[in-house]
């Protein structure tokens, strides 16, 4: 049976969304789609926005069990992927794709994965180090409650997923708790107008700031200014989130039908991370935010019975042991079916459009890390589901590089940026849309 969340509190806006009936005894029936629900001159597709997750193993899969050998439609499934075999028609898996010579830097250049630069040579760049996941965010803008949000299972070593405009790393929520409590947590009305009253001040304080540096400014070098500069950006972005938050103070958030257990925080890595997947979909589906980054790290020392005899980080250097590799690949397939559990529960959950919400979510899964065994981050690790792309196939992409050919993984980010809405034909080292991925 497709798995189906359940929205209980719609906004005046929603009721084009999937309705549904209570019968006795909790049993949920489903209604059609009703135009008759929609508002007056609408068509039952104008409300449905595309949304976009991203998620990030900071350590990588193993090369030889992520890649199929065959090309095309005909290809096998590989080992790591087997969990999602029955979803191999709503997914591509891209090969040879990588970030060039501007991501590569071993565990510290997995925090190119979105942005295809390191932080460190972002500075030529027009698009800086901004990751791709926050373009789309920056299309969004104020209207969802959350223009994105960045997730994290697990601690890391700083290697964040998401990075803003102005090149800072965005510090991801790791407890499911707190997640929860953000996007469904109802707020005591007496402390609504606290917030209303820190906000206020905290741009005040911004106005002071932004005031006294422009005095400062005109007295440093040119090399003090640029740093300025880029403090200001960030500045500029605190401030249009706390705006951005001021206009959702007095609307409630949605009621869902999901219980997250009391000690969710406390799960092992095997229970816990399925937790996340849960949430990202209610996050989606109540239109609370339409961007969304999951990074996945370090599985701590709670690993849920996993039989491992060494930590994650020690196995993923395994080179080529096959008592390490035997052990890795369980931990992997841990962070593969968890996302196959994904592409269940969205692609079971219907939308006004007669599309499901895993169509109108494009779903990257990968790494900024190509094989961590020899800390190499090329040809990285690369699938892509729903969206609304034509799907079921692998692409492996020509590499020479001694040539000259290789096709920038930036291009599957323009690709995407553009499904999303964005009007861009470039982003940071693409040289174009990226070739095979069509629309269906």
């Amino acid at each position: 049976m497709p798995y189906q969340l359940l929205v209980t509190k719609m906004s005046p806006t929603s009721c084009n969304r999937r309705t549904f009936l209570r019968g006795t005894g909790g049993v949920l029936m489903s209604l059609p789609i009703l135009e008759s629900l929609a508002a007056a001159g609408d068509k039952p597709s104008d409300k449905i926005p595309m949304r976009m997750l991203c998620v990030g193993n900071n350590f990588g899969f193993v090369p030889s069990l992520f890649f199929p050998t065959g090309t095309g439609s005909d290809y096998e499934i590989p080992e790591l992927l087997t969990s999602m075999a029955s979803y191999r028609d709503q997914f591509t898996i891209f090969s040879q794709l990588d970030h060039g010579s501007e991501g590569v830097g071993g565990h510290g250049g997995v925090h190119a994965f979105l942005s295809g630069v390191l932080a460190k040579n972002s500075k030529g760049y027009a698009e800086g180090n901004v990751t791709f996941d926050q373009k789309a965010a920056a299309h969004v803008g104020p209207d969802t409650r959350y223009p994105s949000l960045q997730l994290a299972c697990g601690s890391s070593s700083g290697n964040r997923l998401s990075w803003s405009a102005s090149g800072v790393a965005i510090p991801p929520v790791e407890d499911p708790s707190k997640i929860f409590a953000m996007l469904f947590q109802k707020t005591d009305p007496a402390n609504v107008d606290v917030f209303k009253r820190t906000s206020a001040r905290r741009i005040s304080i911004l106005d002071l700031v932004k005031t006294d540096a422009d005095h400062l400014k005109r007295k440093i070098g040119r090399s003090d200014q640029e740093k300025l500069d880029q403090y200001f950006t960030s500045i500029r972005e605190l401030e249009n989130r706390l705006i951005q938050s001021q206009k959702w103070h007095d609307r409630e958030k949605p009621d869902v039908e999901y219980s997250l257990p009391d000690d969710a925080d406390d799960f092992d890595f095997v229970d816990r991370l399925p937790l996340y997947y849960d949430l990202i979909t209610l996050a989606l589906q109540t239109d609370s935010t339409r961007v969304i980054s999951l990074e996945v790290s370090g599985i701590g020392t709670n690993s849920g019975g996993l039989p491992l005899t060494k930590g994650y980080h020690q196995l993923t250097h395994h080179g080529k042991v096959e008592s390490y590799i035997k052990e890795l690949k369980l931990i992997e397939k841990v962070h593969t079916s968890a996302f196959a559990g994904f592409l269940e529960k969205a692609s079971g959950i219907e939308e006004a459009n007669g599309k499901t919400l895993l169509d109108n979510t494009m779903s990257l899964f990968g790494s900024g890390m190509g094989n961590a065994s020899s800390h190499s981050n090329k040809d990285l690790p690369l699938l892509l589901a729903g969206g609304g792309f034509k799907h079921g196939q692998h692409l492996r992409f020509k590499k020479d590089r001694s040539a000259g050919i290789e096709t920038p993984a930036c291009n599957l980010f323009v690709s995407m940026l553009q499904r999303f809405g964005v009007e861009t034909d470039k982003f940071n080292n693409s040289s174009g849309t990226l070739t095979g991925l069509d629309l269906a």
